[in-house]
């Protein structure tokens, strides 16, 4: 009887202190203070998060589905302020090396970029921040001294609409595609000329959207502002990846061509075809791809997916086999072995954008698939 007593008692203790512990770690129990004042405390690990001190103002937003969103707003004014990077120009003593670092700390969403010499800032150094600076959208010289020259960016990031700039840069991607090809079955070289310089619009869009997702991913009241989830950052800087990897294909497609036509060799017209025909199902395919991101057709997306496999892996081989048959020149042939190729990797990629669409639609309930309940599965 002892021992049956003292094994409740135990029992109950354990209940008491595991519903404490529960309490404590995912709830927070509603204390009454005054005659009509309901208060509940705040998690400490979400105070120090938020940047939260004794004394700051905080706002509870109800929201559509009946629950209240709390914002610290004084946090939110702290965050805000502009802190200035220092990057020591006197270490950077490798080609190249400070034009990253300026476009690195511009990504990451740094306003103020002070470039600083212990005696004088190089020439070198001096036309290379100039050189980068034109090419990062809202960024611009705003002092120059011959120690130190400070960058300033201008954008407000909340404001800047990361959908058109992502199909910005996938116009700008798929024109330097189309430009190149163009260039090649009408044998103009001003025309590979312009879609290579436009390589340099496209690396202007994927950094500005590099820059807008990594901002969005450290700033809740940013993501909120363009609304952007974590999972939607995710996505998009894959998307943005893909569609800056598919301009440079275009770019070296571009060069290629320059190439052959210096060479002055004419191409039989069934190559040109042939490499004419891949280009439209490759353009085909990043074009359902693009459709499928904006409207969440997982059908589109399967389509261009198959696409790839079926079609452009097999073709762009039997057209690398053949080329020998056709050109004695083996530079030529190297060139269009190289142009071949990069229109394959562009239709991979946007293969790769087709199966990234088609599973961020799955992350919602449609037709296709929906969600079901465990309850209502075990009650069939």
């Amino acid at each position: 009887m002892c021992i049956s007593y003292i094994y409740y008692i135990y029992i109950y203790i354990l209940e008491k202190y595991i519903i404490f512990w529960v309490i404590r770690l995912q709830g927070r129990r509603i204390q009454k203070v005054g005659p009509s004042t309901l208060t509940v405390s705040l998690p400490s690990s979400w105070t120090k998060e938020a940047g939260l001190r004794k004394g700051d103002l905080v706002f509870y937003v109800p929201q559509s589905d009946g629950s209240l969103k709390l914002r610290a707003r004084e946090s939110d004014e702290r965050e805000k302020k502009v802190k200035e990077f220092v990057v020591n120009s006197d270490l950077c003593d490798r080609e190249g090396l400070l034009e990253r670092i300026i476009v690195g700390n511009y990504l990451l969403g740094h306003d103020i970029i002070s470039i600083v010499s212990s005696k004088r800032i190089s020439n070198s150094h001096s036309e290379e921040i100039r050189r980068i600076s034109r090419k990062l959208i809202g960024l611009g010289i705003i002092e120059e001294t011959p120690i130190r020259i400070i960058l300033q960016c201008s954008i407000e990031t909340s404001k800047f609409p990361i959908d058109m700039v992502v199909r910005r840069l996938y116009a700008i991607a798929s024109t330097i595609h189309k430009e190149a090809i163009q260039a090649l079955c009408e044998m103009k070289m001003e025309l590979a000329e312009e879609a290579i310089r436009r390589e340099e619009d496209a690396d202007m869009m994927y950094w500005l959207a590099s820059r807008l997702l990594y901002s969005a991913q450290n700033s809740r009241d940013i993501a909120e502002k363009i609304d952007l989830n974590r999972h939607n950052i995710l996505n998009l800087r894959m998307l943005v990846g893909f569609l800056e990897r598919m301009a440079d294909w275009g770019e070296k497609i571009g060069k290629n061509v320059i190439l052959i036509e210096k060479k002055g060799i004419g191409i039989g017209e069934p190559i040109i075809e042939g490499v004419y025909q891949l280009s439209e199902k490759a353009y085909t395919i990043c074009v359902n791809a693009m459709e499928s991101v904006f409207t969440g057709d997982i059908k589109i997306a399967n389509i261009a997916i198959e696409n790839y496999k079926k079609k452009i892996e097999q073709e762009e081989e039997k057209l690398v086999q053949d080329l020998p048959l056709h050109l004695p020149d083996s530079e030529v042939a190297s060139n269009l072995r190289h142009i071949l190729w990069g229109i394959r990797r562009i239709a991979e990629l946007g293969a790769e954008i087709a199966e990234l669409s088609l599973n961020q639609a799955l992350d919602r309930s449609t037709k296709l698939c929906k969600g079901l309940d465990n309850s209502n599965i075990l009650n069939k």
